[in-house]
C-alpha cells in the first residue's frame, strides 16, 4: 500500500485535468480510471526519489512540481517544472526503474496516481496512452532545453517573470505559496538577488509578495517582463499536446 492516503476514485472530468489524460480517446481512459487514485499533493513532498526505485506514476492535476539536479558541489537547481500538462515518473515510460533528478512539490496541489505495474501495462494495451506520453516528452525536453538557454543569457527580472507565469497556468487561483528560499532554487540565484528582483516587479505593481505569498495583480504586465522563453514554451507544449481548455487571459503563446 502507498504511503499517501488515497482521497477518492476520481471521475472522468477530474482525470481530464491533467492535459495528457484528456488527451486521451475517452474508451481509453475509461479503462485506466479505475487504477487511477486521487490524493493531495503536499508542499515539499518527494514525488520522484534521486536513485530510487519509482514505484508509481502522477499526473498533476493542481500544483507545481519541480525537477531538481544536484551538482558536485550539492547545490540543487531547478531543470524543469512539471503541472497539469504532464507526469512524474518519466523514466518508467522510458524503460528505466529509476531517476538521477529528483522531483518534489513547490506548490501543493492534487493529482491521480498510477501504480508502476499498471502503468506498463497500459503502455502495452493503450497506443493512445503511449503516443501522448511520447510527445510529451518531447515538449518537456523542449522545456529543459530553453530553460538552460534562459538561465545562460536573460536577466534575472525576466526569468522570474517566465516562472511565474508558468507557475500561474498550473494553480487554481491568482495566489500560491512561495518563500525566498525556493524561488532563489527555481533560479538559480541567491536570496539577496530574490529580494532584489520580486520587489521590482512588485513595485511595477505585477504581483504582490508577502509572508511567502504570490499574488499575481497584473497577469498581462507580466507576461510584457517575461524573455522570449514563455511564449516559446507554451506554444511548444500547445502543438504537441493541444491547447487546454480554459486558458487563462492575457496569456500570449506565440512569440
Amino acid at each position: 500500500m502507498s504511503k499517501y492516503a488515497a482521497i477518492t476514485t476520481p471521475s472522468i472530468r477530474t482525470a481530464q485535468s491533467n492535459r495528457l489524460l484528456a488527451a486521451l480517446p475517452q474508451a481509453t481512459l475509461k479503462r485506466i480510471l479505475p487504477d487511477l487514485d486521487l490524493r493531495i499533493l503536499r508542499m515539499r513532498q518527494v514525488m520522484q526519489p534521486r536513485r530510487r526505485i519509482i514505484r508509481e506514476i502522477i499526473f498533476p492535476l493542481t500544483g507545481v512540481a519541480s525537477m531538481i539536479s544536484l551538482g558536485r558541489s550539492k547545490d540543487s537547481v531547478e531543470v524543469a517544472t512539471i503541472g497539469c500538462e504532464g507526469m512524474i515518473g518519466l523514466p518508467l515510460l522510458l524503460g528505466d526503474k529509476e531517476a538521477a533528478v529528483e522531483v518534489f512539490m513547490q506548490v501543493p496541489g492534487e493529482g491521480l496516481h498510477l501504480q508502476a505495474a499498471a502503468f506498463r501495462r497500459h503502455l502495452k494495451l493503450e497506443p493512445s496512452l503511449t503516443r501522448a506520453l511520447l510527445l510529451y516528452t518531447q515538449a518537456l525536453l523542449t522545456q529543459v532545453a530553453q530553460c538552460s538557454a534562459c538561465n545562460c543569457h536573460h536577466s534575472i527580472e525576466a526569468r522570474c517573470a517566465r516562472w511565474l507565469l508558468q507557475t500561474h497556468d498550473r494553480v487554481i487561483g491568482d495566489v500560491f505559496p512561495l518563500t525566498q528560499q525556493f524561488l532563489g532554487l527555481m533560479l538559480g540565484v541567491r536570496r539577496s538577488s530574490v529580494t532584489i528582483t520580486a520587489g521590482a516587479l512588485q513595485k511595477r505593481k505585477l504581483i504582490r509578495y508577502s509572508r511567502g505569498v504570490i499574488t499575481i495583480l497584473n497577469r498581462k504586465g507580466l507576461e510584457k517582463a517575461s524573455c522570449v522563453c514563455y511564449p516559446f514554451i507554451t506554444k511548444e507544449f500547445d502543438r504537441l499536446l493541444g491547447t487546454p481548455a480554459g486558458r487563462r487571459q492575457g496569456t500570449a503563446p506565440h512569440i
